[in-house]
């Protein structure tokens, strides 16, 4: 049944204001949001820029925020998009008594070139700067093919199915205020190489990855990349597991994000939850070891203490014994499905 909805476009030219236009469709619930917005161009304003090629979910060209949240245009449909403001909002399913409205705007972290269209360089080139294609040192083997086992191909599968639509790298808090951070999309493809068999280049690529936090140590674990990637990749996963690979390799005094993640599991395991006084002396500090770490501490402590923040003792949790066990369950879990 034909409804009408009202568009609201964030329209914007490069190095100018964005203001919003809008236009008001008469449309199906099966229709996508791609569909109309070629409805709007035909038929109301052929100057509206956006992206598009496939049609189908696979190019990945259509990404754009709809409704504030980044997706593809060639997916998301009238029907399940006025839902969804319906459920957010709890407004009445009686379309007579409000016309549904529908917001899009370009995709974040990446400035507009045209309306719907931003520049993706920076997307680009932080995929590049993880090397994402198999070391052609490992492709040298002579007069035969280099076979891999299905079980061997099968860790592949989900990075395999990325379609650089930019979604993730959108919604990435992380690269939003770290523009060094690489992003989700290129170190779920990292993941992919460290996850190759064929590839030779497995401990230089983990040493790369852990530099910083332009590396997996950047990512701020907010999972929005998760909720919006389109092709269930789950970049935030691939991160962890690049970090399960990694920490394996490491002392905990190779760097303040090692023994952030060490620390907190090495307290957590010892009293049921975290020892605050510890937390900070190991991480900051490095043990002790780092005296312009520990030093850093005192004006932190003194404000603490002043405003009765600081906790004297420590009480650790009646659960202890159930917490270190199921530490140790996921951790033999983990170590049985590599």
């Amino acid at each position: 049944m034909a409804m009408q909805v009202l568009f609201k476009i964030i329209r914007q030219s490069e190095n100018s204001a964005p203001r919003v236009q809008s236009y008001q469709l008469e449309v199906e619930p099966g229709n996508t949001i791609l569909d109309c917005l070629n409805q709007i161009k035909w038929e109301q304003d052929g100057s509206l820029a956006f992206r598009k090629n496939c049609r189908n979910t696979i190019c990945g060209s259509c990404g754009m925020r709809i409704n504030g949240r980044s997706a593809l245009a060639c997916k998301e449909n009238i029907g399940s998009e006025v839902s969804r403001l319906q459920l957010s909002t709890g407004e009445s399913r009686n379309r007579d008594v409000k016309t549904p409205e529908i917001i899009i705007s370009p995709l974040g972290n990446m400035p507009v070139i045209k309306d719907l269209v931003v520049d993706m360089k920076s997307f680009w080139n932080h995929l590049e700067a993880v090397d994402p294609y198999v070391s052609t040192g490992a492709r040298k083997i002579p007069e035969r093919e280099f076979l891999q086992s299905p079980a061997e191909r099968s860790q592949l599968d989900r990075t395999g199915n990325c379609i650089m639509c930019g979604a993730c790298y959108s919604e990435c808090n992380a690269r939003e205020i770290n523009p060094d951070f690489v992003g989700p999309h290129a170190l779920a493809k990292a993941y992919r190489m460290v996850a190759d068999t064929r590839d030779a280049e497995t401990a230089t690529r983990l040493e790369k990855y852990n530099q910083g936090t332009q590396g997996v140590w950047g990512c701020t674990r907010c999972y929005y990349c998760n909720t919006v990637c389109p092709m269930d990749v789950a970049p935030m996963d691939r991160i962890s597991q690049i970090k399960q690979e990694i920490l394996p390799l490491k002392d905990a005094a190779d760097s303040r994000s090692i023994r952030h993640r060490k620390v907190l599991v090495e307290l957590v395991k010892e009293g049921g939850w975290i020892d605050e006084r510890k937390f900070g002396l190991h991480v900051v500090s490095n043990y002790l070891r780092d005296l312009r770490g520990l030093l850093s501490l005192g004006p932190l402590g003194l404000r603490m203490l002043g405003r009765g923040k600081f906790p004297l003792k420590f009480e650790p949790s009646e659960g202890v014994a159930e917490v270190r066990s199921l530490i140790e369950a996921v951790k033999e879990g983990a170590r049985s499905e590599e």
